[in-house]
């Protein structure tokens, strides 16, 4: 079966409309398995704010104190994953929630402690966790957190955690939610994007802030044998399909 990935972000209300559901059930119709990540970085700073706790925001990272880290693990967990799953299941989805202390899921090291402290960059994925959960005939929702060797819980980007999670199970089709419907270029949205026209457009600067990374991710999902990536504000919506040259050639 072939699989496709979807990030979504973690304000459910607004990505889980009613044609949302429509299209994941079209996909598994046609023999597709769905993997969800999703974020949390709105309800995570509304915590934060509300138990006095800083926001800091460095190089688009959440700097990530021990405190900061212990809210991101109970909104992310223990409030973002069991809203998600519960539309999923109101909406007839069979869904088993994941994060990195099952089976070592999501594996990670520290990128910089002193100015960023707990924010992690993946160092590995578990696939057989993810394959299990399809096996049964469940939909995977994965929260964004990583763990060190040590047992180390980290933050870690959830556009990052799904090219990471696309590449270690070979995803065909990776879908990255975002607030727009794709990428623009002299104001006309882009159907197509190749790999090797990214570093241009990052040049003339009609990609910038946050789409950069995002980019970036795709690129190594797409150099690790993920088939296209897919920038879009719906799923029902191809948006901007990036993928390397020769697909299209």
């Amino acid at each position: 079966m072939s699989k496709i990935v979807v990030k979504i972000g973690g304000v459910a209300s607004d990505n889980l409309t009613t044609d949302f559901f429509k299209q994941i059930r079209q996909w598994e119709t046609q023999g597709h398995e769905i993997i969800i990540v999703h974020g949390g970085g709105y309800y995570i700073t509304e915590m934060m704010e509300r138990l006095n706790i800083p926001v800091l925001i460095k190089d688009g990272l959440r700097v990530t104190t021990e405190q900061a880290l212990k809210v991101t693990q109970m909104v992310l967990i223990g409030q973002v994953q069991p809203a998600i799953t519960t539309l999923f299941q109101q909406n007839g989805f069979a869904t088993i929630g994941l994060n990195a202390s099952c089976d070592n899921l999501i594996q990670g090291q520290v990128i910089d402690y002193e100015k960023l402290g707990y924010v992690g960059e993946i160092t590995d994925v578990n696939p057989a966790s993810v394959e299990n959960v399809l096996n049964k005939n469940y939909i995977p929702i994965i929260a964004p957190l990583g763990m060190t060797v040590g047992g180390q819980w980290l933050n870690v980007n959830a556009d990052d955690t799904a090219c990471k999670i696309a590449e270690a199970i070979g995803a065909d089709a990776l879908f990255l939610l975002t607030d727009v419907p794709g990428v623009k270029y002299s104001d006309q949205w882009l159907e197509k994007l190749f790999v090797s026209d990214i570093e241009q457009l990052k040049i003339e600067k009609v990609i910038s802030g946050g789409m950069i990374p995002k980019l970036e991710s795709a690129i190594n999902a797409l150099e690790n044998g993920v088939s296209k990536v897919h920038i879009t504000n719906c799923i029902e919506k191809d948006g901007t399909v990036i993928t390397k040259e020769e697909v299209f050639a």
